[in-house]
């Protein structure tokens, strides 16, 4: 009997046992089930995706350079007899700028001309001797030649004499001058520059993405620090067919410069290439992006959910991008909290 009793407590004690194992296994299966408490909904920000008109922001920073310069040369040697200008004078294109001494030049024309003359009597008189079988058709051919010979060194003579007369090759101002009277000058060295300022022209270099925006005959708006309360406008006139070195265009833009606010070569600008269309398109926020613009994804908000979605983007516009397929107008598209996210993770919208 005493043993019975022994055995019922040692089974009620096992039984009690493996109750209390199965009961604290179900509060600790009860603690780890997930929440489906609202404290787990993963907090986001979200964007529209909006509709907008197709704008072309570009803008970029040149030089002002002279619309033509040229360069003064001497197309003889010699000394500097006079100079007719001075730094900063205008002038127009053939007028007189300086003369070089051509004293030693018409001496030699002259030298030139009396051997001339002597050569066109010898071969006078050496044809009329050929002609009576006085003479050889040879000696008349060297005379002939000599004669041909004198003949044009005389008129290169009168030619150097001509160009001694320095003449402005263009019409504007002068920039620089490069020699005084007096001093001695070789030929095609430079007498002085002129800067044509009538118009102006601003080179700037544009990337790959960026010169296929633009074409030549476009209207630009120029702006600088120099009249920041005015405007001036010109065209583009040049887009070069090939990069350069850094991988970039060269683009040049021509315009009327202002004599009221006159613009000087040197001065910093900026070119607007900036164009608006009636072309509308699709844009999210940059930071919606979850990878590149080439492999793009967004997670969007639908039913309390993230949703991933590969979508196709289009250019960058600043802070937006446009947005080719894969979303609609009004879609909304998480901004913040991607880290958390996972394909149908529960979210709140946080303000």
């Amino acid at each position: 009997m005493k043993k019975k009793i022994i055995l019922i407590l040692i089974l009620l004690t096992a039984v009690f046992i493996v109750y209390k194992l199965l009961s604290n296994k179900k509060q600790i299966n009860l603690r780890n089930r997930p929440s489906e408490s609202e404290n787990l909904h993963i907090p986001v920000t979200i964007a529209p995706v909006k509709e907008e008109l197709l704008e072309n922001k570009l803008k970029k920073t040149g030089m002002l350079a002279p619309f033509q310069e040229a360069k003064v040369l001497s197309a003889n040697s010699g000394i500097v007899k006079r100079l007719l200008f001075n730094p900063g004078d205008k002038v127009s294109k053939g007028q007189i700028l300086g003369i070089i001494d051509t004293r030693l030049l018409q001496i030699d024309l002259q030298k030139s001309q009396s051997n001339v003359s002597k050569l066109k009597g010898d071969l006078k008189t050496y044809t009329e001797l050929l002609q009576g079988n006085a003479a050889t058709q040879e000696k008349v051919n060297e005379i002939r030649q000599n004669y041909n010979d004198a003949a044009s060194r005389s008129e290169q003579l009168r030619q150097q004499i001509a160009d001694a007369t320095i003449k402005a090759p263009t019409n504007g101002i002068i920039g620089l001058k490069s020699v005084e009277e007096g001093m001695f000058v070789s030929t095609g060295a430079e007498i002085a520059s002129i800067v044509n300022l009538s118009s102006v022209k601003v080179a700037v270099y544009l990337t790959e993405s960026e010169v296929y925006k633009i074409s030549t005959g476009q209207q630009i708006k120029l702006t600088t620090d120099i009249y920041p309360d005015k405007s001036f406008f010109g065209k583009v006139t040049f887009i070069s067919p090939q990069a350069n070195e850094t991988y970039n265009y060269k683009v040049e833009i021509t315009g009327v410069n202002d004599p009221h606010s006159p613009l000087r070569s040197g001065t910093f600008v900026t070119a607007d290439f900036s164009v608006k269309t009636k072309q509308k398109i699709l844009t999210l926020p940059r930071q919606a992006l979850l990878a590149s613009m080439q492999d793009a994804s967004v997670y969007v908000s639908q039913n309390g959910k993230a949703i991933l979605r590969s979508i196709k983007t289009g250019e960058e516009y600043g802070s937006t991008v446009q947005v080719i397929t894969g979303l609609a107008k009004g879609d909304q598209v998480i901004t913040s909290g991607q880290i958390n996210l996972q394909n149908g993770t529960l979210i709140k919208i946080s303000k």
